[in-house]
C-alpha cells in the first residue's frame, strides 16, 4: 500500500488567528508609566514620549500592527493585579480589494450610501470610562467598537437588524470594556 504525503496549505490565510500568539507583557509601575515587551523584547515608546495609560491606545495600535495581527496582551498592574486579553486583528471585507488611497468623507458616505437601497435606521449608543484604545464589546453583541484617545466609545446600531433580535424592537444594550471592565446599559427606544 502506498500512502500519500500529507498536504499541507501553501501559505496560511491572514484573517486566521496564529497557533502561537504573539505575547505582549505590559508592566504598570506606581507613577503609571509603561514597560512594554513583544515576545521578550522591549517595545520603545516614540522618540521623546513615554508609554503611559493615557497612550495604551496607540501602543495596542503598535503591538498589533494597526490590528493587523491577533496579540496576547496580559497586563500586570502596580499592586499586583493581572489582566490578560487577545486583542484579534479586524477582519477584511472580502468583497472588495483594501483601499490604498485616501478617501474624503464625502466619498465615503457616498460610498456606503450606494451599497444598499434603504439606509439602515441607525440608533447611537455612547459611553465613557473605557482605556483609550481598547475593544468594547457591544451586547446584544452585534458588533465591536474601539474607544477613542479620550476614553469614549461610540457605536452605531441597525434598528432593522435589532427587531429581529428583539421582540418589542426595543431593549437594552450594554459597553463592555474589555480591559477596563467598565460597563454602561443603554436603554433603545
Amino acid at each position: 500500500m502506498i500512502r500519500k504525503p500529507p498536504r499541507h496549505a501553501t501559505e496560511p490565510k491572514p484573517e486566521e488567528t496564529p497557533v502561537v500568539l504573539p505575547h505582549a507583557v505590559i508592566t504598570v509601575t506606581e507613577t503609571g508609566a509603561l514597560g512594554v515587551t513583544l515576545d521578550g523584547i522591549d517595545v520603545p515608546p516614540p522618540e521623546g514620549e513615554a508609554w503611559t495609560r493615557s497612550t495604551f491606545g496607540p501602543l495596542l495600535d503598535v503591538l498589533t500592527r494597526d490590528r493587523t495581527i491577533t496579540v496576547r496582551i496580559e497586563v500586570h498592574e502596580s499592586d499586583g493585579t493581572v489582566f490578560t486579553d487577545v486583542i484579534h486583528a479586524r477582519r477584511r471585507d472580502r468583497s472588495e480589494p483594501p483601499d490604498t488611497e485616501v478617501k474624503t468623507e464625502d466619498e465615503r458616505e457616498t460610498r456606503i450610501k450606494s451599497r444598499s437601497k434603504r439606509g439602515p435606521d441607525l440608533v447611537e449608543v455612547t459611553g465613557e470610562g473605557f482605556v483609550p484604545g481598547e475593544d468594547v464589546a457591544v451586547a446584544v453583541i452585534v458588533s465591536h467598537t474601539d474607544a477613542t484617545s479620550t476614553g469614549h466609545a461610540r457605536t452605531l446600531l441597525d434598528r432593522g437588524r435589532l427587531r429581529s433580535l428583539l421582540s418589542d424592537g426595543g431593549g437594552e444594550v450594554i459597553l463592555f470594556g474589555r480591559i477596563s471592565g467598565t460597563v454602561h446599559v443603554r436603554r433603545l427606544s
